[in-house]
């Protein structure tokens, strides 16, 4: 019964609604590995998906990003199966950020 609560719950408006915002992490490519460049959060998608290329229009090639949509439960703490990966986004030959949608 508790999980048919939570799961109908995702409907629900209200101070007990559970919250979702989308994340985003840009990376470039070093000698020594990736180095998470720059991230940011939004409540919005499109909001998260403009602040990830404003981010990377300047970084070199070769950068990439990713845009994750995080679910959180009222009351409860984020984990690993509370998050997925929505979107990675790589910069092209010329400079303009693409997004590839990631299969679920």
């Amino acid at each position: 019964m508790a999980t048919s609560v939570r799961q109908d719950c995702l409907y629900c408006e209200g101070p007990d609604a559970p919250s979702e915002r989308f994340e985003w992490e840009v990376f470039v490519g070093t000698q020594s590995g990736e180095v998470l460049e720059a991230s940011g959060a939004s409540p919005f998608q499109a909001t998260a998906m403009d602040a990830l290329r404003t981010a990377m229009r300047d970084l070199p090639p070769g950068a990439w990003g990713q845009l994750g949509h995080r679910v959180y439960d009222a009351g409860a703490v984020a984990d690993e199966h509370s998050s997925r990966i929505i979107f990675r986004a790589f910069l092209d030959a010329a400079g303009s950020v693409r997004f590839e949608r990631v299969a679920p």
